[in-house]
């Protein structure tokens, strides 16, 4: 086998791989709006469960389950903020409609805390809870102002009325933590006994960022019996989940996560489902029956925060697994702690890539010693084959026959430069899923006008300067003896430019200095064997 085959193979072969995750992300079922065949519903309208108008409405599943109908909360608000976090609750349902974070700015240039939960219409995402009783009526708590000034960080306790349901609800905001506690004591001030559910969920549109070239999900994620799932918006559309037994639910994008996660004991229902033109994810927890002036208390916790993996693990419950690393995760997670511990020592998220990079080449050392030592000896070895070329004429098999027995005579394997390069496919592709998902580099700067190594390089000059690499490292390979394998082998530096001006900045300089390091090891190995005498 020519190198040149096996180094156009294995360059295709990445380009395949990305374009399938491209083709992924942009042919992946599309969520449709078939209102005519969704159930019209509405909330109860009573004097305790009166929700304010809204366009949007979601679906909560009961015991049985039974779906009605929940608008889109509005009303007083009061506002709390902590290290990390700034937001508003409001007091028609008691729960988190708006919340930044402090630590993660919206933008390059633009400071302004990154907002994981909004009520505006362009990104809703909301945390939404009430109360479904064994007849199906949904109640939502209207809460009172808390009566008692308090500081930031402390508990906000909320007293409240839902129907017959007197509900307390204290929000506890660990420090410097994305997790908030949630306990929600319910006592049945009516005269008769009452039966029903608690539910808490996630409603978000279906908006997702756009990647070109890059699958990024969006959409549901739900952990039930210790299985985790995730659910596009399209097909919680055509299948909408509903599991029983612990577990928890949550939305998540490219870097964040919300997520609603019962006490672990908890029998609760899973659920992911459409909601009008949005969706929900969510936890429905049955109540025990509440005879009159009998208490039940709901200890639960939010996530909400960046997909820190170190974060997640601590926090348990398998929450750690919305960290995607793809097909080589059991590559990619210890290459991340690598590269988290490369950033503590020298502070920036450019150099630790450059300082993983030449781990990976030291690791790879002998391998690629021997694939450059081949295509040393192939490159050595292009007078004859030219010559051979002239003499068999047009004749693809003659000529093929004639170059292995010139490579057995010579002593000279085409294989061995094969294996080598196959066997760092799986670290790349591994490298691509790390610098994919890390949140540590979103908004990290790396030197001049890289401010960003999450985004493409704004002028292209990485990509630019890639190609250039490529070309280079062409030059050190033998040329092929195919004129079409030549012209395919020299558009190449060329084509890959173009590609990788579309991917990040982090990734585009992980394979700019894979490239250099590999230039130079193969130009003194070239070198010394050009240089030794027959």
């Amino acid at each position: 086998m020519d190198n040149q085959k096996t180094i156009l193979a294995v360059a295709l072969a990445v380009v395949v791989f990305l374009l399938f995750q491209a083709w992924q992300a942009q042919n992946a079922p599309k969520p449709v709006t078939p209102t005519a065949v969704r159930q019209s519903v509405t909330t109860p309208s009573t004097s305790t469960s009166a929700v304010a108008t809204s366009a949007a409405t979601v679906a909560v599943p009961t015991v049985t389950p039974v779906s009605t109908g929940l608008q889109l909360a509005t009303g007083p608000t009061v506002s709390f903020q902590t290290q990390v976090f700034t937001g508003q609750i409001d007091l028609n349902g008691g729960d988190i409609q708006q919340l930044g974070l402090l630590r993660y700015p919206q933008a390059v240039g633009n400071p302004a805390p990154y907002p994981i939960l909004d009520k505006a219409a362009a990104k809703l995402t909301v945390q939404q809870s009430g109360f479904v009783n064994s007849d199906g009526q949904t109640l939502v708590a209207q809460f009172a102002v808390p009566a008692v000034r308090r500081a930031d960080g402390q508990p906000i306790t909320l007293i409240g009325k839902a129907g017959p349901l007197s509900v307390k609800k204290t929000w506890t905001f660990q420090p410097d933590s994305y997790v908030v506690e949630e306990h929600i004591t319910i006592t049945n001030s009516g005269s008769t006994a009452w039966n029903g559910s608690y539910f808490d969920q996630i409603l978000r549109n279906d908006r997702a960022e756009s990647h070109m070239f890059m699958s990024i999900f969006t959409g549901a994620v739900l952990m039930h019996q210790g299985n985790f799932s995730e659910v596009s918006f399209g097909d919680i559309h055509d299948h909408p989940e509903l599991k029983s037994g612990p577990g928890w639910a949550g939305m998540m994008d490219h870097y964040f996560l919300t997520a609603i996660v019962p006490a672990q004991d908890a029998q609760s229902q899973i659920y992911a489902r459409p909601s009008g033109t949005n969706y929900v994810a969510g936890v429905n927890t049955p109540l025990p029956t509440l005879a009159p002036g009998q208490s039940t208390t709901i200890t639960q916790q939010l996530f909400l925060g960046p997909k820190q993996q170190q974060t997640l693990v601590a926090m348990g419950n398998g929450l750690e697994q919305t960290v995607d690393y793809g097909w080589f995760a059991i590559i990619a997670e210890p290459m991340h702690v690598v590269l988290t511990w490369f950033h503590g020592l020298v502070g920036n998220w450019g150099l630790a890539i450059i300082l993983l990079v030449i781990v990976v080449k030291f690791i790879f050392f002998y391998p690629s010693a021997i694939s450059y030592r081949s295509m040393a000896n192939m490159r050595k070895l292009q007078p004859k084959l030219e010559k051979l070329k002239k003499e068999v004429g047009d004749d693809r098999q003659k000529l093929g026959a004639a170059m292995m027995a010139l490579y057995r005579s010579e002593k000279v394997n085409p294989m061995a430069g094969c294996l080598p390069i196959v066997l760092q496919m799986p670290f790349f592709i591994a490298l691509y899923w790390v610098l994919v998902e890390s949140v540590s580099l979103r908004q990290a700067p790396f030197i001049l006008w890289i401010h960003d190594l999450a985004i493409p390089d704004p002028y292209y000059i990485l990509p630019l300067l890639m190609g250039v690499s490529m070309f280079f490292q062409q030059r050190l390979n033998p040329a092929p003896v195919d004129p079409m394998q030549k012209r395919i082998m020299s558009a190449l530096p060329v084509i890959f430019a173009v590609f990788f001006s579309f991917f990040p900045a982090g990734l585009v300089l992980y394979w700019l200095t894979n490239n250099v390091v590999s230039i130079g090891q193969q130009y003194l190995i070239t070198r010394h064997i050009m240089a030794a005498k027959d």
